[in-house]
Formats: structure tokens, sequence, C-alpha cells
């Protein structure tokens, strides 16, 4: 008895539908791009990537219905369900440009066959008892579990893990009993309004929603007020989540015309105030209210909002929603952010005036004429002088700034700070502190949170860009003790270039005064007496021999590329010495060049290595230079 009240609450539609949205929002959106620009693709191959899902959600959007025929509904949610799970786990295998293509198909595929299914036969999962309530339950939880800082925040591997088995879970869910259906009654009576204004409709929201989106999550400024830090991300769930509900009261007492209206006047709102940077705040708050209001709707509509139907024609009309509305209009917008960088205003009230017409269609249907053709007049000379206005050109990137960018997406902040700590041992490590107003300037501050890579905030005066360059291809042999993986994928397109570039530009006012007070460094007393030479022999070995003997590896592989080659020190260390003097004065200036490198050069410090540690390989190359006096 239990079992079955439990089974009435529909329960299983609520969660379909937010399974779903986190798979699509969190993999499809999110995860499965920084996977292909992990695997290097950009430019005509991503973008060939990117059109084969939509392929594959377009056809089988349209190809769904049609499989009524052979398999339940519950099959089909399951086909759709696996399809989309497989396609999560093979996207973390190496793929190369074809095996990304199928991967992109299948992602695509899955989503239109589960999509297409679930809000046809909607109601078998939600039962009849609050069918409405539960989809903006759904639809409200599917964006507040996504905006969760872990999971938002976690690595793209855990999100397409998480993504995968969360579809493994809907189809256990899919397999479980459903409510009892008594009817197929609309939720609320729609049919004043034609299938082609609500199709028109969606695609439209669709369409500036994706624009806004892809535009807000590649550009610096704009990120960091919406998406970036623990308050902007439970701030978006809550408000989803709120307007999710929203949306259901509309839906029940305005209908589907006013509740669309109300979704595509924030969705504008929001998109006119990402035009000016400062009001980016009040567009973060707009947003998300737009987009709940419109996906409870999309979501509803075929089941139940739209006139009533028999299957097959409600199938059809889903089809057609997603595969134009979905699919088309989201490609549509991500192409507008793309080559415009911003939402013109003019496409804006082109948007709403679209949205609108079913709201129009209604006051003509009441002998109100004259005041629709009054409005639809004033809307469209209010666009055709937005139309006349010179829209502002998208300020080109400079290749620091998409370094940063290229900084920000490969997750570098995980294991990188970018400051230094006042008034500790850092100060003289890692460089001079930057002060509280340059760290403010910073669009978002990358400050960090923990630290297990060297500090990389005056990064540039400390490292050339040969060794940047060669540390990203192979980590461990330019530095022996690191546990970096090897970012050399990042090269074959300009990415890699870009985030040298950004790193090189790490370089504060305050260096040429740091660079003073490592020439006043000396090793302690103690640690010189310390050194021992065998020591230095190992450190040598794994830290310098990789550019200081012969068959070095990155000596050989860098050879044309360095300032000047380093020296065979195997045969001594002539270089940068004085050529006579005490033994301790060599040492000294021996323990400083191993410290903190010679500017200038693309000889690097290693200022992670203990006071002994330094001087147990200052003490070793001193033999060196002694050895070779003795032959000559």
């Amino acid at each position: 008895m239990l079992r079955s009240r439990w089974q009435q609450t529909g329960w299983q539609g609520a969660s379909l539908v937010a399974i779903t949205y986190v798979h699509f929002l969190i993999f499809a959106q999110f995860a499965f791009l920084n996977r292909l620009a992990s695997l290097g693709l950009a430019g005509a191959h991503l973008k060939a990537v990117m059109a084969a899902m939509a392929i594959g959600g377009i056809s089988f959007s349209l190809f769904a219905p049609s499989l009524n025929r052979w398999l339940s509904p519950n099959l089909r949610a399951c086909l759709g369900l696996l399809v989309s799970s497989m396609a999560a786990f093979l996207s973390l295998l190496p793929l190369n440009f074809t095996g990304s293509l199928c991967v992109s198909f299948l992602v695509g595929a899955g989503l239109g066959l589960l999509t297409v299914t679930l809000v046809t036969h909607l109601r078998k999962w939600t039962g009849n008892q609050n069918p409405l309530l539960l989809v903006g339950l759904g639809t409200g939880t599917g964006y507040l579990v996504c905006n969760i800082p872990a999971f938002f925040t976690a690595p793209p591997q855990m999100q397409t893990l998480a993504a995968g088995l969360l579809c493994l879970v809907g189809i256990c869910i899919t397999l479980l009993p459903s409510p009892e259906l008594r009817d197929e009654q609309a939720e609320a009576s729609q049919s004043t309004i034609p299938y082609p204004l609500v199709l028109a409709s969606f695609a439209a929201l669709v369409w500036l929603d994706s624009a806004a989106f892809f535009i807000i999550q590649h550009t610096l400024v704009l990120k960091a007020d919406t998406w970036q830090g623990t308050l902007h991300l439970c701030s978006n769930g809550m408000l989803h989540l709120g307007a999710a509900f929203l949306s259901v009261w509309l839906l029940r007492r305005r209908g589907l015309s006013f509740t669309l209206a109300t979704a595509i006047a924030a969705l504008g709102v929001a998109c006119l105030l990402l035009l000016e940077s400062n009001r980016v705040l009040i567009a973060s708050i707009f947003y998300p209210i737009g987009v709940s209001l419109y996906s409870v709707a999309l979501v509803a509509y075929p089941a139940l909002l739209a006139p009533a139907a028999s299957i097959a024609e409600r199938g059809r009309k889903a089809g057609w929603i997603y595969a134009i509305a979905g699919w088309f209009g989201s490609a549509m917008g991500i192409g507008m952010g793309q080559n415009l960088g911003h939402v013109p205003t003019a496409f804006v009230f082109v948007a709403g005036a679209v949205v609108l017409l079913p709201g129009i269609y209604w006051l003509l249907r009441h002998r109100t004429r004259e005041l629709a053709i009054t409005a639809l007049v004033a809307l469209t000379a209010l666009s055709i002088s937005r139309v006349l206005q010179p829209a502002k050109a998208p300020t080109a990137l400079s290749q620091v700034e998409r370094g940063r960018q290229v900084y920000i997406s490969e997750g570098c902040i995980h294991c990188h700070s970018q400051y230094i700590r006042p008034n500790s041992s850092e100060v003289l490590i890692w460089g001079p502190v930057e002060s509280i107003q340059e760290l403010r300037l910073q669009h978002p501050p990358l400050i960090g949170n923990r630290r297990q890579g060297p500090d990389l905030s005056q990064v540039g005066g400390r490292r050339s860009a040969l060794w940047l360059k060669a540390h990203f291809y192979n980590p461990a042999e330019v530095s022996g003790s690191s546990i970096m993986p090897t970012f050399s994928i990042l090269f074959r397109n300009s990415r890699g270039d870009d985030l040298v570039m950004y790193l090189q530009s790490l370089n504060g006012s305050g260096t040429k005064e740091h660079q003073n007070a490592e020439r006043q460094w000396k090793p302690s007393p103690d640690a010189m007496r310390a050194g021992d030479s065998e020591l230095g022999e190992h450190l040598f070995q794994q830290d310098c021999a990789t550019c200081h003997l012969v068959d070095g590896q990155t000596r050989r592989q860098w050879k044309s590329s360095f300032k000047r080659i380093p020296p065979n020190l195997a045969l001594g260390p002539f270089f940068y010495l004085p050529p006579s003097g005490p033994e301790a004065q060599r040492l000294i200036r021996l323990a400083q060049i191993t410290k903190f490198g010679i500017p200038g050069t693309d000889m690097p410090g290693h200022e992670y290595l203990s006071d002994k540690e330094i001087a147990s390989i200052s003490l070793w190359l001193s033999h060196l230079t002694a050895q070779s006096n003795q032959e000559q």
C-alpha cells in the first residue's frame, strides 16, 4: 500500500526531468566541451564535432516518435539514457578527431531520443496528481544541482562520470512501476494559440538564452560576476528553483502566452544589461529567472499544455519543438555569441516580438484589433530605430588575455597560487608581493586557495618563454621532481603559446629590487658545512643534467631555441663564475645561480631546494672545476 502511494506521487517524473537537465547542462554544455579542448580540437575541427552533436540531436528528436511502433515509452527512455551514459563514458577515452565526431553524435542522439520520449509520455511518470508541479520541481532541481559549487567547479572528468552514472540511475527509475493514469486531459487549455507560433516562441527563447550563455562563459569579466564564487553559484541555483515554481504558478493562472512573455522580458533585460560590464550583477539575477520560466514550459507543453491530441501527434509536435527550438535555436545562439560577442539590441526586440505573437493573436481573436496593431507598430518602429544605431564592435582579446582564459579553463588555479604571503620566506623565493590594489584590478582575481606547485604571481621574471614551453611539454624532464602532467596538447593550436605569453606577463614592478635581494643571499654557514658532494651529484642528475649534459633531453630537443646553449658542466662550471678569487666566494656564486637562475637567460632557479641541497650542488660543481683544472 505504501509502495503504491509512493508511486502515485510522481517522483519518477520529477527525477527523470532533473537527471536529463543535469546531463545536458553539466556534461553536454560543460564537461564535454572542456574535454574537446583538452584533446586540442579547435577551429574547423571543433565546429565539425559540434555539428555532429546537432545532427544527432535533430535527427533523433524527429525519429523518436516513429519508434513508438516497436518500442514502449519505457524502453525508448531507457535506450536514450543508455546512449547518453555511453557517450559520457566514451568521451573520457583518448579520442582522435573521428572518435570525437562519433561520440559527439551519440551525445546528441541520446539527448534527442530521451527528451522527446520523456516530454511526449510525461504523464506516464508523473501521474495525474500535480504533473505540472512535478515538472517545475524536476527542472528547478536540475538547475540547482548543476549550480552546487563543489559540482560546478569539479574537474571535467568527475562531472562526466557523475552525468554518466546519473543516466544509469535514470534507467533504474524508468524500469520501476509507473503511476496509474486516469485521463489524458491537458493541464491548461491553450487551444487558441496555433502550434507554429508556440514553436517560433520557443526557438526565439532558446536562441537568446544560448547566445547569452556563450557570451558570459567566454568573457572573463562577465563570468566573474555571474558564475564564479560560491555566493554566485548558490544564488543562481536558488533563483532557478524559485523561477521554476513561479513558472508553474504562471502557467496555471495566466497561461502559456503570458509565461513566455515574462520569460522573454527577463532574458531580454539580462541581454541588454550584459552590454555594460558594470550592470552584470543585475543581469545575473534576470538571466536564471528567464531561463527557468521558459524551461518548465518547454518540458510541459507537449503533454500538459498543448490541446489534447493523439500520442502520435503529440510526439511529432515534441520532435519538431526540440529539433527546431532546442537544437537549431541553440546552435544559432552559440554562433551569434562566437561571431558577434554580444547580443544585438535589435535581435532582443525581434525575439520579443516573436514571443509576443501568441498574445497578439489572442488579442485579435477577442476583437481588440486596434490595440494589437498599435502595439505591433510601436514595437516595429522601436526595433528599426535600434537597427539603425551602429553596434559596438567587440574588442578583440590580446594574446595575454587569451592566455589568461586558457589558465582558467585548464584549472591551473587548483595547483598554483598567484599570491605571495607578505613578511614570509616566500618573498625571497617567489618574488615581490603584490599590493591589495593590484589584486583588485584583476577580473577575476586568481589568488588561488592551495599550492601544490610554485607560486606564479611573478613567474615572468623567473622563467623564460622557452623554459615554460619545455616545461609544458614534459615537466619531469625540466623539473626532475615535478608531479605536473604534460600539457603538450595545448600547442596543437595557439592556446599553448597564449598561455606562455600570459605567464610571461606576470612580472611585477618590484622585480629589480627583488633581484638585488637575490644577489645578497647566501646559504647559511651550517648549510655550507653540511654540504654533501654525493648528494649534489644526485640532485644534478635529477634537476640539471637534462640541459647541462650534451645528451640531455631538453638540450637536444630545444637546442635551436635557447638564447645561449647551456654549457656542458661535466667539463667544469665555467659559466657566469668569477675567473679567480677565494673558493668560498665561488661557492656562494654557484649557490646563487643554482637557487635563483640567471636573469635574461633560459637558466631557471631551483627555489624549492633547501640551503643544504643548494650547497651540495655547489660543492659538487666546485669539485668539477678542480678536476678540470688538474687535467689542464
